[in-house]
């Protein structure tokens, strides 16, 4: 079969997060190969920095909808209402191909073209390894417009086999489904190199007001550490409501990719203790800085890193609380963690990225069809099916604080 690469598509994002720094590195590959990109932008608008981002490339149209994201809208009809105004834009673009940042998107409207999802996460998701058991209703009805929209997609991609697996696990079988890690450019052009020795301090970045990232966990790891300095880059409110407090971590605020590169030159450990990352940029991020990676044990995070990370129990203060002590006192050993983090980082490129979606928007764009990897189920799941956490729950289940608790890679 010979392939049809796309010229012209258009790609949705939001600017809360991870999902933003994806969406403009796929851009910006995609520019490279001659690719005209429509950048939609849902939910909250981005800001300054982000649109002059967007701006220097010139292959890039930015559009900034107003429109619903899954976990802002209000209702299903809010929600249907910006899937209906993605086909008109896609449509009025004349795109090649669409690929949506979440399915819950493509729940509600046809698109004339090819349709690639890509689960960044989602309510389901994120409920299922936060918090466990039913959703309550304000949320499940987000999670059944994923799980229509898993439906609707030709492709779906998730970021690790980890989540693929987590998805697979709540949503049921697919056959569309591939994982194409993420993939970040490096913050070598804001290092200076310093050596391990001359830095200090741990530090955690992120949506800090996501109870997925398990700061508050952190805040009191950093309460039982002595001379060690603890400090944390990220929102700490929501976009929606809600938000986290922090009583010992020293907090930077929001910073751009160049104050993150320099607060990740300045610390001597990077620290994540996520109880859901479908993959993780700015444990990434840290990797590509040589700053050694002390990550919570889970799925995710064993598959990407390996040996590369020291991984701890993410509920267990005595265990983080003691190996950062020993670790901070130890800037060799933070040196050579710090390398063979490195070394791994070098997996995970934002060209291999883009080139893996590259291929794949081809594939459909040729009329290939996509069969079931080795290993998975080759049935799809029936509109029908789904399992209790999908289904709205009356009992009175311990709903999430907003629905902007749906978090971010």
């Amino acid at each position: 079969m010979t392939l049809k690469f796309p010229n012209h598509i258009l790609l949705t994002t939001d600017a809360v997060g991870g999902v933003w720094s994806y969406s403009l590195e796929l851009a910006r590959a995609l520019e490279r190969w001659g690719v005209r990109v429509e950048l939609a932008v849902l939910g909250p608008a981005p800001n300054e920095d982000q649109r002059a981002s967007a701006n220097q490339l010139h292959g890039v149209t930015l559009h900034v909808t107003g429109c619903a994201l899954d976990w802002t809208a209000d209702s299903p009809k809010a929600l249907a209402q910006s899937s209906a105004q993605l086909a008109e834009l896609a449509a009025s673009c004349v795109v090649d191909l669409v690929q949506l940042h979440t399915p819950a998107l493509a729940s509600q409207s046809l698109f004339s073209v090819p349709l690639v999802a890509v689960m960044h996460s989602c309510v389901g998701t994120w409920w299922e390894a936060v918090r466990g058991g039913a959703l309550p209703p304000e949320l499940a009805w987000r999670a059944n417009a994923v799980a229509a929209g898993l439906r609707a997609a030709d492709a779906v991609v998730a970021p690790s086999q980890a989540f693929a697996d987590l998805v697979r696990q709540v949503y049921g079988p697919m056959t569309q489904m591939r994982v194409v890690h993420n993939g970040r450019t490096g913050p070598e052009a804001h290092s200076s190199g310093r050596p391990s020795s001359s830095r200090n301090g741990v530090l955690a970045i992120g949506r800090l007001w996501d109870e997925g990232k398990n700061i508050s966990f952190l805040d009191r790891v950093a309460g039982r550490l002595r001379h060690v300095p603890f400090l944390a880059a990220g929102a700490l409110c929501a976009p929606g409501g809600g938000s986290a407090v922090l009583n010992t971590i020293k907090h930077l605020g929001i910073l751009n990719d160049a104050g993150i590169a320099k607060a990740m030159d300045a610390a001597r450990i990077f620290a994540s203790s996520a109880l859901y990352e479908p993959f993780g940029l700015t444990a990434l991020e840290a990797a590509q800085a040589k700053l050694p990676l002390i990550l919570s044990d889970i799925p995710t995070f064993r598959e990407l890193w390996g040996d590369a990370a020291v991984f701890l129990p993410p509920r267990d203060e005595d265990a983080w609380a003691t190996t950062l002590t020993e670790l901070h006192a130890r800037p060799e050993e933070c040196r050579r963690l710090g390398e063979k983090a490195h070394a791994k980082a070098s997996h995970y490129t934002t060209d291999g990225c883009a080139r893996a979606m590259r291929d794949l928007h081809a594939v459909l764009l040729s009329g290939g069809t996509l069969t079931a990897p080795a290993g998975s189920s080759s049935q799809r799941r029936p509109p029908s099916a789904g399992r209790q956490v999908l289904r709205d729950n009356r009992s009175g289940s311990r709903a999430a604080a907003h629905p902007s608790d749906r978090p971010r890679d």
